[in-house]
C-alpha cells in the first residue's frame, strides 16, 4: 500500500488538468495567430470588401498565448513536484499556491478583453 495514495493521485490529476489547460491555451494561441491568414484570404476573395486586417496584433497575441501555455506547464510541473514532496513529508505545511493561478487568471481576463475589443474593431472596419 502506498502511503497517502489518494493525496498523490489528486496531485497528479490536478497536474494533468493544468497541462491540458496549457495545451488548450497554446492551441488557441496558434489558432488565433493563423486566423488572420484565413480572414485575409476570405476578405481578399470578396470583390466588394476592402482588406483591413491588422495581422500584427493577432500574431503577437497568438505568440503570447503560446508562451502563456508554456509558462502554465512549467508552473504546474513545479507545483506538482512541490506538492509531491509535501505529501510525502509527515510535517504539516501551510497552503500558499494561489499566486501563479491568480496571475494566470488575470492574464486570461486581460487577453479576453483585448480579443473582444479587437474582434469588435474588425467587425466595425469590415462593415464600413
Amino acid at each position: 500500500m502506498i502511503p497517502h495514495f489518494t493525496d498523490h493521485a489528486a496531485n497528479e490529476r490536478t497536474y494533468l488538468a493544468w497541462v491540458r489547460t496549457a495545451i488548450a491555451v497554446m492551441a488557441f494561441g496558434f489558432l488565433l495567430e493563423r486566423f488572420d491568414l484565413f480572414l485575409a484570404f476570405a476578405l481578399a476573395s470578396s470583390p466588394h470588401t476592402a482588406l483591413h486586417v491588422n495581422t500584427r496584433a493577432t500574431e503577437l497575441l497568438g505568440l503570447g498565448l503560446i508562451l502563456v501555455g508554456a509558462w502554465m506547464t512549467w508552473l504546474a510541473t513545479l507545483r506538482y513536484h512541490r506538492n509531491k514532496r509535501q505529501i510525502a513529508d509527515e510535517d504539516n505545511h501551510s497552503y500558499s499556491g494561489t499566486g501563479p493561478q491568480r496571475a494566470l487568471s488575470w492574464l486570461v481576463v486581460v487577453i479576453g478583453i483585448f480579443l473582444v475589443g479587437y474582434v469588435a474593431r474588425q467587425l466595425v472596419v469590415i462593415s464600413l
